[in-house]
């Protein structure tokens, strides 16, 4: 035996990291919980305050990045805590799997403000299987003239696929960008439209 940690089960490295989450979760000291979850569109990262979703963020944004923002400006208290985030995991998958058309669970909005922010609380009423266009969320969010900045709003929303910025379209039903790419978007539309 070389090595000490050769003598130990394998299994020995996630009970410990499980009871350091369980202590620092009791001891209110869990600020930001993180997963990730495959999905049809890529790995994406889920990241979760006390009070909600935070982040949902695709391959192409860097996970490790996405943490280390997280980590400057929300929290340096940050740890990989499955659980937390199973209910989002597990919605998800229903929706994947084509059996949610609508996510029920609390958000974490403190990345978006202002004009932002509308445009995210106004994707929630755009239904499943519809889109809208730039213009008419621009309108829906109170700035009519607004169209590049909603553009700008969906590609920071902070939580894709949950607030639904996959369904904002071009005027003349193209799909304009997203933060997933175009494979990412056709997809989410190809499975909202079956």
């Amino acid at each position: 035996m070389n090595d000490l940690f050769d003598a130990l089960p394998t299994d020995v490295p996630s009970r410990l990291h499980e009871r350091l989450v369980a202590a620092a979760d009791q001891q209110g000291l869990l600020d930001i919980a993180y997963r990730t979850v495959d999905s049809p569109v890529g790995s994406l990262l889920l990241a979760a305050t006390p009070q909600g979703l935070l982040r949902v963020v695709y391959p192409a944004a860097g996970h490790d990045a996405t943490l280390a923002v997280l980590a400057e400006k929300v929290s340096p208290r940050i740890l990989r805590a499955p659980a937390r985030l199973d209910p989002v995991a597990r919605q998800l998958d229903e929706y994947f799997g084509g059996r949610r058309r609508a996510f029920d669970v609390p958000l974490d909005l403190r990345l978006a403000g202002g004009f932002r922010r509308a445009v995210l609380d106004h994707l929630a009423e755009i239904d499943y299987g519809r889109t809208e266009s730039y213009a008419q969320v621009a309108a829906a969010a109170g700035s009519p003239r607004a169209v590049r900045a909603v553009g700008t709003a969906c590609a920071m929303n902070p939580v894709p696929v949950v607030l639904p910025c996959h369904r904002v379209v071009r005027s003349d039903g193209s799909f304009g960008g997203y933060a997933g790419g175009p494979d990412a978007k056709r997809t989410l539309l190809e499975l909202e439209a079956a």
